[in-house]
């Protein structure tokens, strides 16, 4: 109990200092970078076609048809899912999670003999699906992606999907949402950094010592650290195309690089609008159930 109590300790300290200097010094690398697409000739966004290898998967509800193709580049993702769709797995599960300008949500098991009362979510297959980030695919208007819990690896359920509605932004918004991203992900990894062992007892030797510019040294020596482990895992550069289609015809960016998207609606917009419009109850169940069906089309 008293490791676990100077953990928490050091750990809210060494937070309290670095994070301050972590959001002004996001603010100032992140915001240049947006501004530049100011300069950016917008090109025509193609229509969402799929290659000539790439799956394709009808989901029929109650409310329409929808195809999505899944990504080659997330091959541990596509198979499990064709494999699910095989199996039927899907067949009579419910969009149980409904929030419009953001994403419906299916692919719960237990959603499918579930009353009208039941609060769903939980449900899964046992196993999670290893995290496939891919740059070039991002959480555009239609992007099919995994849900998945809090676990640090990012890792995905093995069943629960959701379909991107989301929404246009305006160039501010995105300077705001890609600051935040950017400082979330910093402070999880400063975080994990803060609870090595060795860590901990020279924060403790410094704050004991009375050492406080010895301490404040330390801390930014930290930081440097995060920031360059940072830049190598995940670097910062902007995808200009990206950008452009959070313009004008919109996504969920925030979610980028946190949940693996590996797939896209190639038809059926008008039904995933349908359904994201659908009238919802205290925990964004819709008020009348939405049931979905799956087949492989090749």
């Amino acid at each position: 109990m008293k490791f676990a109590a100077r953990m928490k300790k050091y750990l809210f300290l060494l937070l309290s200092l670095i994070l301050g200097s972590e959001a002004s010094m996001a603010q100032k690398k992140a915001s240049p970078k947006i501004q530049h697409t100011q300069k950016y000739v917008p090109k025509p966004i193609p229509k969402p076609t799929a290659l000539k290898d790439e799956r394709l998967v009808e989901i029929t509800t109650d409310l329409g048809v929808m195809v999505a193709k899944l990504y080659n580049e997330t091959p541990q993702h596509r198979d499990n899912f064709i494999k699910l769709v095989q199996e039927g797995f899907y067949d009579s599960l419910l969009f149980h999670r409904v929030i419009p300008s953001f994403m419906i949500q299916g692919g719960d098991p237990l959603s499918k003999h579930a009353d009208s009362t039941t609060m769903l979510g939980s449900g899964d297959v046992g196993y999670k699906i290893p995290a496939e980030f891919v740059k070039k695919y991002f959480h555009k208007r239609g992007a099919l992606s995994a849900a998945r819990d809090n676990n640090p690896e990012r890792a995905s359920s093995g069943c629960q999907f959701y379909i991107v509605q989301g929404k246009t932004f305006t160039l501010e918004e995105l300077e705001k949402v890609i600051n935040s991203r950017n400082l979330s992900r910093k402070q999880a990894m400063l975080y994990e950094l803060a609870k090595n062992d060795t860590i901990q007892q020279k924060l403790g030797e410094l704050q004991a010592a009375g050492k406080k510019d010895a301490f404040q040294n330390y801390v930014q020596s930290l930081q440097a650290i995060i920031e360059k482990q940072y830049n190598k895992t995940e670097p910062d550069k902007i995808d200009y195309d990206q950008v452009d289609h959070y313009l004008r015809i919109g996504g969920t960016p925030h979610l980028d690089g946190d949940y693996t998207v590996f797939g896209e609606l190639i038809s059926g917009f008008e039904v995933l609008d349908k359904i994201a419009a659908s009238k919802t109850l205290p925990g964004d169940r819709p008020v009348k159930d939405i049931r979905m069906k799956m087949r492989l089309l090749n």
